[in-house]
């Protein structure tokens, strides 16, 4: 089982690497058969190769940047959350989203669920780009 310390190291190497726009690096964290939320309420995202294009087609196509805004909340059973904050140029307009991201950790230690809660109201704009 993976330590709680393990999962904290994780998720924010996890916020690290959306700043750093390293899709590899990121798309390495999860387990083949993983699932993405993101966000919670739109249809799953499943499977590696899924889960590559959804950042390649997201994250990919956007000068984001992004930080945690609060501790890395870990469980003695392979979950965790987060608070955290991405800047982006979105169509045009700069914004920040506000999001928790919450993850489940399989025994090797790879993200096997992360759901990212977030909508609308947790959007900010910011000006034209």
């Amino acid at each position: 089982m993976i330590s709680p310390q393990q999962i904290q190291t994780t998720m924010a190497r996890y916020v690290e690497l959306v700043d750093a726009g390293d899709i590899d690096a990121i798309v390495a964290l999860y387990a083949e058969d993983a699932v993405v939320e993101d966000p919670v309420g739109k249809p799953a995202i499943v499977g590696i190769a899924a889960i590559e294009r959804f950042y390649r087609e997201g994250l990919g196509k956007t000068d984001a940047s992004a930080s945690l805004t609060g501790p890395v909340r870990a469980t003695l059973n392979g979950c965790g959350a987060m608070p955290f904050r991405v800047d982006l140029n979105w169509g045009g307009k700069l914004c920040s989203i506000q999001v928790i991201d919450v993850m489940e950790f399989d025994a090797a230690g790879k993200i096997r669920s992360m759901k990212a809660y977030w909508s609308d109201v947790n959007l900010e704009l910011r000006g034209e780009a």
